[in-house]
């Protein structure tokens, strides 16, 4: 997938409402996770990771800086996100728990 043509979110736009549910791409556009849900907003948000797993099952929550991902609109408005990491360097994360 080309991101050049992807419109790139705002800070105001790093919402729980907005990302929940976005694919995660990382090198070679491999699909390495999809979020989960979102703790606060805008770039200082927390991201939670589904990664690896099938259908959510099996899957392992790690959590991210919303900074630390480019999240974008694709043509159709989807939105979703690139990460320089790889599915292997995500599940080496701590396992994320809701508190």
């Amino acid at each position: 997938m080309d991101h050049t043509n992807h419109v790139r979110l705002t800070s105001d736009e790093l919402t729980p409402a907005l990302l929940e549910n976005a694919t995660i791409y990382g090198p070679d556009d491999e699909t390495v996770g999809t979020v989960s849900h979102v703790h606060g907003s805008g770039s200082s948000a927390k991201v939670v990771i589904d990664v690896g797993g099938f259908l959510g099952i099996g899957a392992k929550p790690v959590a991210i800086n919303a900074a630390d991902l480019d999240f974008m609109r694709d043509e159709d408005g989807d939105v979703h996100a690139v990460t320089s990491w790889t599915k292997d360097q995500l599940k080496e994360l701590p396992e994320h728990r809701d508190a």
